[in-house]
């Protein structure tokens, strides 16, 4: 398996076997799934069902990590919250086979939920309110925390590392990252403490599904310690919509109103985080296939501007 491809050996009769290995049996079926970080498949089942296989990329998270978002999951279910945890062949949620690492869930569909409903932004409220709840039970204790270091400092410097940010660019790069790295370190101690609990970390409307049912949550791949906030800013873009999550969120839970102030830092921190992530993953052939403008000047040029905007917002 090589580092500069490491999905290079995961063809469709791999996926296959390793969902076969579980004891399933898969009837040829097969449909690749939106993801960048892991690769993600339908597999169709002779029983007429469908499973979803998850292969983590090589090298991201320990094995400890993984075991302690599968464990998040399923206590999440466990206190009976839509989300979809992995399922279990053998007593193990994480397997193994032909060098991946992978896990295989229930497939569960939906739609996009309607950000635009107050009626459905308060149910997610009240959903992500019973989900903290429960992640502010204990910490994290290999996975990631959502700080400056792995939002900011590392995807800035594999953005200096990679040729992708032309030569020409990169003092002006740095020099706006520096700023946002200052501005957003001066917001969080302008806010003072915070709680960190465990979050899903990236909960944007691609990861929630909704059904006739209601909501469902998806991807759990960032879980991470950090503020409350964070499971919340990226389905509100306006003061009324966080009016109405909240309305939902204090149903079920205290909502500290001063993490309000840390959405544009974290905001920030997103936006540096993602040209670094990108930087970091070029060698992968799915990466330059679906974000070629990266490798565009302008892009960076414009992405400097956008910092340099973050920066004199805070």
């Amino acid at each position: 398996m090589s580092a500069e491809a490491p999905y290079a050996t995961l063809s469709p009769d791999v996926v296959l076997a390793a969902v076969e290995a579980t004891g399933l049996w898969s009837d040829g079926r097969q449909l690749t799934l939106n993801s960048y970080e892991n690769r993600v498949f339908q597999v169709g089942l002779e029983d007429g069902g469908f499973v979803v296989a998850k292969f983590y990329r090589p090298g991201r998270w320990t094995d400890e990590a993984i075991a302690e978002e599968h464990a998040f999951a399923l206590e999440l279910v466990a206190a009976e919250l839509p989300v979809v945890a992995p399922m279990a062949f053998g007593g193990e949620t994480l397997l193994r086979h032909a060098g991946f690492r992978y896990a295989v869930y229930p497939r569960r569909g939906g739609r996009a939920p309607s950000l635009e409903s107050p009626d459905q932004l308060e149910w997610l409220g009240r959903l992500l309110a019973r989900m903290h709840a429960v992640g502010a039970r204990e910490p994290f204790r290999e996975r990631a925390v959502l700080d400056r270091a792995s939002m900011i400092d590392g995807p800035a410097r594999a953005a200096l590392a990679s040729h992708l940010l032309p030569a020409h660019l990169a003092d002006a790069y740095r020099e706006a990252v520096t700023r946002v790295d200052d501005a957003v370190a001066n917001r969080f101690e302008a806010v003072g403490p915070v709680r960190r609990i465990r979050l899903h970390g990236d909960c944007h409307p691609g990861n929630v599904l909704w059904t006739d049912a209601g909501p469902h949550f998806v991807d759990l791949d960032d879980a991470r310690m950090g503020p409350a906030v964070q499971d919340l800013w990226m389905l509100a873009s306006d003061e009324a919509m966080v009016d109405a999550l909240l309305e939902g969120y204090g149903q079920f839970r205290d909502f500290d109103p001063a993490e309000l102030a840390l959405v544009p830092a974290l905001r920030a921190m997103r936006q540096v985080h993602y040209a670094g992530w990108i930087a970091e993953r070029w060698h992968d052939p799915a990466f330059p296939a679906a974000f070629p403008f990266a490798g565009e000047p302008r892009w960076w040029e414009q992405h400097i501007a956008d910092l340099h905007d973050a920066a004199d917002a805070l």
